[in-house]
């Protein structure tokens, strides 16, 4: 069985952790845009050259480098049947630029998990944690600036997705299993079952 996941949280909420687990259920490779551009980098790319120059001037890479990275990474055979995406589609041209590549291949998104968490408790996690691996950077304003700077980001995107009607809130506290178990109640809800 196929399943075409993206999963988005805000910051603190569990995303990475949860994102390794439905991968492995579900049989499909996890796709991080900042993993797709770290690979291209390293290996040289044409792809990879011109993200890296981008980057390295300290600009965004523009959609239309980020979409063609994308298409690259789920045209390798393991995202043939699936795939989970994390941190793309960033963008409603991002968006609008990955329904058109499935629908070349007769595919769509079968949902989005949108991990749900009081933005107060998961500041307290993100400044616990900040704690406990020194890193000082991560005070509670800069926590809560990007706590609002992915909500500015992400609503018009999960607007998009839940107009159709395939955006599964799922409550992001609790321990791993728990948030887990969640998850996979709701994508099973939608007909999508783990263990392929």
């Amino acid at each position: 069985m196929s399943a075409r996941l993206i999963i988005v949280g805000p910051p603190g909420a569990g995303k990475g952790t949860q994102a390794g687990r439905i991968a492995a259920a579900y049989g499909v490779p996890a796709i991080s845009t900042g993993d797709i551009f770290r690979k291209n980098v390293a290996d040289g790319t044409p792809l990879g050259k011109q993200a890296k120059a981008i980057m390295d001037a300290g600009d965004y890479v523009p959609d239309s480098l980020t979409n063609e990275l994308v298409k690259s990474r789920l045209a390798e055979p393991d995202a043939a049947e699936g795939f989970l995406l994390d941190g793309y589609p960033r963008t409603l041209g991002q968006v609008d630029f990955l329904d058109a590549l499935l629908a070349d291949q007769g595919a769509a998104i079968d949902a989005v998990i949108q991990l749900v968490a009081d933005q107060d408790e998961l500041v307290r996690r993100l400044l616990k944690r900040a704690q406990e691996q020194g890193r000082t950077d991560d005070n509670e304003q800069t926590i809560r600036r990007r706590q609002e700077v992915y909500i500015e980001q992400t609503a018009p995107l999960v607007s998009a997705y839940d107009a159709r009607g395939i955006v599964l809130a799922v409550d992001g506290l609790g321990d791993p299993d728990t948030v887990g178990d969640r998850i996979a109640a709701a994508l099973a809800g939608r007909g999508l079952t783990a263990g392929v």
